[in-house]
C-alpha cells in the first residue's frame, strides 16, 4: 500500500495564490499539504545593530497580507499555520511531527534566507527540498548566462534580457490538498496575534488589493505619463505603487508585465509605458545580483570590494533618521518615512546621498534604517540600491552625489513638500561636539 505523501509549503515573500508555481508544485502529488509562514524573531523583536526589528507600518502591512492569504487558502480547502521562531527549528519540528516528505518554497535572494534553507536541508537529509522562481520575471533556464556570470552593471544586463519573453502568469488553484487532520488543533494552539489596522497606511496589504490596484492602474491613462511624473516626491498616482505588494509577494511581477502588454496592445505603447517595464528590469537585476553575491550585499566595501570613506557618527545618524538635519528637504523625506512607511524613489536617492556624502556615515546604517521602516522593503533592491549609491555596488561610478539645493529647486520649488512634513524645523546644529569630543 502506498504511503500517504505530506508536503510542507513554506510561504515567504510569495503571499498569494495567483502565479505561484511553487505552491502548485507543492500540491502536485501530495495527499496532504501543510502551508506555513514563519515570523522570525528580528521582525517583532530586537534586530541587527541594536535596532528594533520592523516598524509598525511594515508589521501591520504584513499582518494584513497574511490575513488575506489565510482567507484565500480557506476558500481552496487549506489553512495557514503561522509560527514564531527561527525557520530551522520551527519548520524542523513540523517536518518531524508530520513525517513530511517534501518541502517547497520560492527562491529567496537574501543570503540569510539561503543559509536557513541550506541548514534545514542538512538537518533533514531524507526530505526532498524544492525551490521555484516566483518572485522574478525570468527563471534561470531563460537567462542567457549563468548566475555566476551575471553582467556587472544594469545596462549590460538589460541589453541581454530586455527582449526575452516573460512567462505568462499561472491561474490561482481552485482546490488544494487538505492539511493533516492533526494540524487543525496545532494551528489553534500556535496562532499568532494579528496586527490591528491603524488606518495610517497608504495602502492595504493582501492579494485582492494588489490585483485591484493593477486593474485600476492599467484601466486608466496613467501608464502613458508614468515617466514624466515618476520622480515626483509625492502624489499617489505619480508612481504605480506596485512595490507595496511586490515586497510581500501579494503580486506577481509577471502578472504586471502581462497587464502592461495588454494595455499597450489596446491603448498603444510609448516611452512612459515602456519605462514601467524598464524599472521592473531594475528590480529583476538586483534579484539576480543578490543571488550572485550573497553576503557581500551587506559588506561595507560591497561587491566592488572598494572601501568608502563613511564611518558611524551616532548623533548625525539619529538626526538624519529623525529628520533634524540642516537640510530641509531631507528632513521632510525622513519624517514622511517615519509617518507613513513609504517615500518615493527620488526621495530615497536624495536622503541616501545626504547620509553618505554630506554626513559621511557608513551606508549600511541607512540601508538598515530603510529595511526597518519601508513597507515595500525588498532585500535585493534595498541593499543593491544603497551599494549603488555609495559607490561600492553595481555601478561604474565611484559615488552618486546629489546636489541637495538643486534637488530641492527641481522637485519642491515652492517648498510645499517641505512645509507639509515640517522639514524646515531644525533648531539644533548637526554636531554638538567637535572631533575632540568637546561641546560646540
Amino acid at each position: 500500500m502506498k504511503r500517504p505523501v505530506t508536503t510542507l509549503f513554506w510561504f515567504t515573500c510569495d503571499q498569494r495564490l495567483h502565479d505561484n508555481e511553487a505552491l502548485l508544485a507543492a500540491a502536485h502529488g501530495s495527499d496532504s499539504l501543510i502551508c506555513v509562514y514563519v515570523h522570525e524573531p528580528w521582525v517583532n523583536g530586537h534586530g541587527l545593530w541594536g535596532y528594533i526589528g520592523a516598524a509598525n507600518q511594515r508589521v501591520e502591512f504584513l499582518g494584513q497580507s497574511l490575513t488575506a492569504l489565510a482567507e484565500s487558502l480557506t476558500e481552496v480547502g487549506q489553512e495557514l499555520l503561522e509560527l514564531e521562531g527561527h525557520p530551522e527549528s520551527t519548520l524542523g519540528t513540523i517536518i518531524e511531527k508530520f513525517s513530511v516528505a517534501k518541502v517547497v518554497r520560492s527562491v529567496q535572494p537574501g543570503s540569510y534566507e539561503q543559509q536557513a534553507w541550506a541548514k534545514l536541508q542538512s538537518q533533514h537529509p531524507n526530505v526532498v527540498f524544492v525551490e521555484h522562481h516566483t518572485r522574478s520575471l525570468f527563471t534561470t533556464d531563460q537567462l542567457p548566462f549563468a548566475i555566476a556570470d551575471l553582467p556587472p552593471t544594469f545596462t549590460k544586463f538589460r541589453k541581454q534580457v530586455g527582449k526575452l519573453d516573460t512567462i505568462l502568469p499561472i491561474a490561482a488553484p481552485t482546490k488544494l490538498p487538505p492539511p493533516p487532520s492533526a494540524l487543525i488543533e496545532l494551528s489553534k494552539n500556535m496562532a499568532t496575534a494579528k496586527a490591528s489596522s491603524s488606518g495610517a497606511l497608504p495602502v492595504l496589504g493582501g492579494e485582492s488589493n494588489a490585483l485591484t490596484r493593477v486593474a485600476s492602474y492599467f484601466s486608466s491613462d496613467l501608464p502613458h505619463s508614468y515617466k514624466q511624473v515618476r520622480n515626483s516626491l509625492d502624489g499617489f498616482d505619480n508612481s504605480t505603487k506596485f512595490s507595496f505588494w511586490l515586497a510581500n509577494g501579494n503580486l506577481s511581477p509577471r502578472l504586471i508585465i502581462n497587464a502592461l502588454n495588454r494595455f499597450e496592445q489596446s491603448q498603444g505603447a510609448n516611452e512612459s509605458s515602456y519605462w514601467i517595464y524598464f524599472e521592473l528590469l531594475w528590480r529583476e537585476f538586483f534579484h539576480w545580483h543578490a543571488l550572485q553575491h550573497g553576503s557581500r550585499l551587506f559588506s561595507f566595501s560591497g561587491v566592488q570590494q572598494r572601501r568608502p570613506l563613511g564611518s558611524y557618527y551616532p548623533e548625525r545618524f539619529r538626526k538624519w533618521a529623525a529628520g533634524n538635519t540642516p537640510y530641509p528637504l531631507v528632513n521632510a523625506i525622513m519624517k514622511e518615512l517615519l509617518a507613513t512607511g513609504y517615500i518615493s524613489n527620488r526621495a530615497r536617492q536624495i536622503s541616501a546621498s545626504c547620509l553618505v556624502n554630506e554626513l559621511a556615515i557608513d551606508w549600511r546604517y541607512g540601508a538598515r534604517w530603510f529595511e526597518q521602516h519601508l513597507i515595500d522593503y525588498d532585500v535585493a533592491s534595498n541593499w543593491g540600491n544603497w551599494q549603488y549609491l555609495a559607490g561600492v555596488g553595481a555601478d561604474v561610478q565611484a559615488k552618486r552625489h546629489f546636489n541637495l539645493q538643486k534637488q530641492q529647486a527641481q522637485f519642491d520649488p515652492n517648498g510645499r513638500y517641505i512645509k507639509h512634513w515640517c522639514g524646515d524645523h531644525t533648531p539644533l546644529p548637526l554636531d554638538s561636539v567637535d572631533a575632540a569630543d568637546w561641546p560646540i
